[in-house]
């Protein structure tokens, strides 16, 4: 395993400070003489009662960090006490926890870890839930995420030739009302344009400045839901057309390098690309659902932006990054190293 140390960049640490930042710096000795410099692992959809195949697989890959995507448990519950206790299962599961002792692990939660499915600002235990995840998370307690709103943060990883930010983002606590779709086989449809909120004001300002402010060589938004699919009729950003517009504009405009948005929820692993006006590099937004459980009975529905097939079996998501090249491997893993499917992408 790689010799790993954190630096903690806490800006209430300064004498006279008074305020504080969730952004955490990890570096990293490069040691490999491999021609990839980061390894990025990732999943969603894991049920605390279930087995999880995928513990021994992902800490074979000797990843630099293992991010959750959300549904981290299947608690939907307003009880904080039993919301608690799933996570003491799912911190007790003996793979997961040797992956705790060897790995930096960061992440943002969904709707089922939330509390409530398909949940969001209206849950009332919303503040309770999210003691509890930043415990989990282990957070420390002096971390701004324990006073304002919502578990949204970021994570440098760094090493001597280039860096990688994670921006978790949060996309339950501030989100406003879905409308109803009452067709066959579908939940919701989109919102009037304009109407309502995924992020809110206080999180999209945060993202901006995160975008605007990095130097990192590639930098990875984490969405619980999808991003770039937008034909199904279930929770996703397209639900929220003016949001999926001004995200893609921050990020345009922010000029970052390497913007690749991970996303889960949906039970199918898929890869969706697009071009964005004002980028020089497309838009990827990788898909892996679920860690334990998968849509087995999927049988098809249209994403005009997917590069490759849907996988409907469970699986994790594998991104191996080379900073000098400017390029990203993409690869949804089934078990044993199974590549099920891979998509290569320069930026």
């Amino acid at each position: 395993m790689r010799n790993i140390f954190f630096v903690i960049v806490l800006l209430f640490l300064l004498i006279g400070c008074k305020t504080k930042t969730s952004t955490t710096e990890k570096r990293l000795n490069n040691n490999s003489a491999t021609t990839t410099d980061f390894v990025i692992t990732f999943g969603s959809c894991n049920k605390h009662n279930v087995e999880n195949i995928f513990w021994d697989d992902i800490l074979g890959q000797n990843p630099d960090v293992f991010i959750w995507g959300g549904d981290i448990i299947y608690a939907d519950t307003d009880d904080i006490t039993k919301l608690r206790e799933f996570y003491d299962m799912q911190d007790a599961v003996p793979g997961y926890s040797l992956l705790k002792k060897e790995t930096f692990i960061t992440g943002t939660w969904d709707d089922h870890d939330y509390g409530l499915n398909d949940g969001g600002v209206e849950f009332s235990a919303k503040k309770g839930s999210q003691q509890a995840f930043l415990d989990f998370m282990d957070v420390p307690e002096r971390d701004a995420r324990r006073e304002r709103d919502g578990v949204y943060s970021s994570q440098l990883i760094s090493k001597p030739n280039g860096s990688v930010k994670i921006i978790n983002l949060d996309t339950r606590f501030f989100r406003t009302n879905l409308t109803d779709d009452k067709a066959e086989g579908r939940r919701y449809r989109a919102n009037d344009y304009g109407e309502g909120t995924i992020l809110g004001v206080q999180q999209w300002t945060w993202l901006q400045d995160e975008l605007n402010n990095s130097k990192a060589d590639f930098n990875l938004i984490i969405s619980s839901i999808q991003f770039l699919s937008d034909k199904h009729g279930f929770e996703k950003w397209a639900n929220h057309p003016a949001e999926v517009d001004k995200m893609k504009q921050i990020i345009s405009t922010s000029k970052a390098k390497g913007v690749i948005i991970l996303s889960g929820d949906r039970h199918i692993s898929e890869f969706s690309k697009t071009d964005v006006e004002g980028m020089s590099y497309p838009l990827l937004d990788f898909t892996s659902s679920g860690l334990t459980h998968s849509y087995s009975s999927f049988s098809g529905e249209p994403n005009p932006y997917r590069v490759g097939d849907v996988t409907f079996v469970p699986s994790y998501g594998l991104i191996e990054i080379n900073v000098e090249s400017s390029t990203a491997l993409l690869k949804i893993m089934g078990d044993n190293g199974e590549v099920l499917q891979e998509l290569k992408q320069r930026f």
